[in-house]
């Protein structure tokens, strides 16, 4: 089908296949960062059922250091913070993307002549794959 379409419409889909690229990877690096954060929330709760002279090590590469409780809450709660602040600017980034691509197949579809066409049926399940990730 692409082979028949005017020039103009030719960009606008490549861009929405970019666009559907970006969506994929900013979908799975808020994964990452959300599954990142909630190991580091839930080893901060763990912390708060120590005693607080147990010993502790943290991994530091491949190897285990000794390290103390107050160091060792204090390493959590800055990694949580910074988890949070990336998953949010991801989750940002990731509504922008969702935003974009509506837009440009809103454009695509017009330009092609009406929103019933193919490339209705196309857009819901692609935003819906994006946006629900």
């Amino acid at each position: 089908m692409q082979g028949n379409l005017p020039p103009e419409a030719q960009e606008k889909l490549e861009e929405l296949q970019d666009l559907q690229e970006t969506a994929q990877q900013v979908a799975a690096q808020k994964n990452q960062a959300e599954t990142q954060l909630n190991e580091a929330q839930t080893a901060l709760d763990e912390l708060d059922d120590i005693d607080e002279d147990t010993t502790m090590y943290r991994e530091v590469g491949e190897l285990l250091v000794k390290t103390g409780y107050d160091e060792a809450q204090d390493d959590l709660d800055e990694k949580v913070d910074s988890l949070e602040i990336r998953v949010e600017t991801l989750q940002k980034q990731e509504e922008r993307v969702q935003e974009q691509f509506e837009s440009l197949q809103s454009e695509l579809q017009n330009m092609l002549g009406g929103g019933g066409g193919p490339g209705g049926p196309q857009g819901p399940g692609m935003g819906g794959g994006a946006g629900g990730a």
